[in-house]
């Protein structure tokens, strides 16, 4: 039950981003930043895009992703529609990932510390779909006000 509903819940968000990063009008402005936002929607997706692929992509999923953290907030000027190729590419990693649990798994520790101690793969797949969903707000919030 619980793989059924974190599937359909990453499904949505990682669509609901694919449809942000698509409505920029101007593609320039998915890399700025202005006054106190210090995170531009193109790099908050980037790293929603290496987080995903780390902890259920390569964890989970085996896919072999390699992360690069400090790229995710570093590059700029990626062009849009290679961002929604790589996000097209996570929503499949996800799907894959999380069609080979079982619930037993859920229930079973996660094989890394993420936060200084130990939690179950369940708990840390529903906090990797929260934060998901923190950062699809902050982009939606950012092309609200700086795409213009």
């Amino acid at each position: 039950m619980l793989i059924e509903t974190l599937k359909s819940l990453f499904e949505r968000d990682l669509k609901r981003l694919k449809v942000e990063i698509e409505s920029y009008q101007n593609e320039n402005r998915i890399w700025e930043i202005d006054k106190n936002i210090s995170n531009s929607a193109g790099n908050l997706c980037l790293h929603l895009i290496g987080n995903i692929n780390t902890y259920i992509g390569a964890e989970i999923g085996k896919t072999g992703y390699i992360r690069n953290r400090p790229l995710e907030f570093s590059l700029k000027d990626i062009p849009k529609t290679e961002i929604i190729q790589k996000i097209d590419e996570t929503l499949i990693a996800v799907n894959n990932a999380l069609d080979s649990l079982t619930e037993t798994d859920l229930e079973s520790i996660y094989p890394q510390i993420v936060f200084e101690k130990e939690m179950t793969t369940g708990f840390f797949l529903v906090h990797l779909s929260t934060h998901l969903a923190y950062h699809l707000g902050q982009i939606n919030y950012h092309r609200r006000l700086l795409d213009f």
